[in-house]
């Protein structure tokens, strides 16, 4: 092993340390690595600063308006109960289906514009309501909606991974990452939920059969928005992504409409109309628009600093001669896509965060993208949907939200491991298979 890896390698130990047993907040423990990294591949002292706020600077310019519009559209989802409308709305529309199934895809959904943490304290309630006192069902419901919530936050935009993910390795179709990011998202819900399923014994699924969808409490709320004016914050900006994705195919580009829609279509305008549809429903609702403002930007701060600086470290990771020194004759083809996978579920389990496995995994891998036939648009879509895939492996004691899932969900320590943990396992095991499949069908049909 080279010194330049051997550096790296030193800086990922820096990162599981400073972050997980010294306990300091992760832009002073990415700052430090961003510097140390920087002195162990020799650049030149008066260049470092320059070289960090470079790196800072592009990936803040790359992400920052976005995390910000999907910040403002959370924010505005949960002071006006757009939450629990969009859950009343879902679990009234599937109510035929098992409700492990049902919650998955509520987490699924709300967990794009809410970051999972905060989405579970106010989802959570309702696994337990749905409950009706047995417990077993309700640690299954509880399973079924932290792990639906989870396979959103590492691989759907606008959460701050995956645009991080796609500034460090400069991919250019956000809406490329949205579509691919969302279906494998789904189906790593799906795995989620299945195993939630399964949890429960033969009298609970007796219990949800004689009565799926129980009256919440929440559903004579005077004040509950309605859940197409709920709705609409998060279909905006899908909608316009995924239609500047296709219409190109279809018309000449030349066409005013094309261009109309390539503008409307792109994230950053796409997520500033959802956010304006989040600012409309306050406005409906009585809402202080000010405070709701002023909140996203409180709320997208601390993401964006991490994120930013994530990008400096990313920079300075630039600079090392990965290729030179790394041996990657087994990771060809499709098993290329094996190594982020276990770089970020390695650095996930390590240090707890999906955030800095994710922006940390995808600067490593942006050097090694040619290398691995993966430097094509949709090959950078498939490195970020591994790294997203390992970031879920696994939530344990050192993830703030195995925490908030153990206690919110009422689940003692040792039937976390045995359900929350165990679930985020499989999904990342199912992520691995599907991608590693997918990849290679896709080379088949594209090669």
């Amino acid at each position: 092993m080279g010194p330049e890896l051997i550096a790296i390698a030193g800086i990922i130990i820096w990162i599981i340390i400073g972050t997980s047993y010294l306990k300091w907040h992760p832009f002073i423990v990415l700052l430090l690595a961003a510097i140390g990294l920087a002195f162990l591949l020799g650049i030149p002292a008066t260049e470092v600063p320059g070289v960090i706020s470079e790196g800072f600077g592009n990936m803040f310019a790359a992400i920052g308006l976005l995390i910000l519009f999907g910040s403002w559209i959370g924010v505005s989802l949960e002071a006006t109960n757009g939450t629990t409308a969009i859950a009343r709305g879902i679990l009234k529309a599937l109510s035929r289906l098992p409700m492990q199934y049902v919650l998955g895809f509520l987490g699924y959904l709300v967990s794009i514009p809410v970051f999972c943490d905060a989405a579970f304290v106010i989802l959570a309630p309702i696994a337990k309501k749905l409950s009706r006192g047995s417990k077993k069902y309700k640690n299954a419901l509880v399973v079924a909606l932290s792990t639906g919530l989870f396979s959103s936050h590492v691989l759907v935009p606008p959460t701050p991974g995956p645009l991080a993910a796609a500034a460090n390795l400069q991919l250019k179709n956000i809406s490329l990452l949205l579509l691919f990011g969302g279906l494998l998202a789904f189906l790593l819900m799906l795995s989620g939920a299945t195993f939630a399923y399964f949890m429960s014994g033969k009298n609970e699924e007796e219990l949800q059969a004689e009565d799926p969808v129980p009256s919440p409490e929440y559903e004579s709320t005077p004040s509950l928005p309605s859940f197409r004016m709920a709705i609409l914050p998060l279909l905006i900006p899908i909608f316009l992504m995924a239609l500047q994705s296709i219409v190109p195919l279809m018309i000449d580009e030349k066409n005013i409409f094309l261009q109309i829609i390539s503008f409307l279509g792109s994230p950053t305008i796409a997520l500033l109309l959802g956010a304006v549809a989040g600012f409309w429903m306050c406005f409906k609702h009585g809402t202080n628009l000010y405070k709701i403002i002023e909140k996203g930007i409180l709320q997208a701060a601390p993401i964006l600093l991490i994120t930013a600086m994530g990008g400096a470290l990313g920079k300075i990771i630039g600079y090392a001669s990965l290729t030179d020194n790394l041996g990657l004759d087994m990771f060809q083809n499709s098993w290329g896509l094996a190594l982020p996978f276990l770089l970020s579920a390695l650095l996930k389990s390590a240090q707890g965060s999906s955030t800095v496995a994710i922006i940390t995994v995808s600067s490593l891998m942006f050097p090694l993208l040619g290398v691995l036939g993966l430097d094509s648009e949709m090959g950078k879509v498939w490195v970020i949907l591994a790294v997203g895939a390992g970031a879920v492996t696994v939530s344990h004691a050192n993830d703030s939200y195995f925490w908030i899932v153990s206690q919110m969900g009422e689940l003692p320590v040792k039937q976390a491991y045995k359900t929350h943990t165990l679930a985020t396992l499989i999904q990342g095991i199912t992520g691995l298979i599907i991608i590693l499949a997918g990849h290679a069908m896709w080379q088949v049909f594209y090669s």
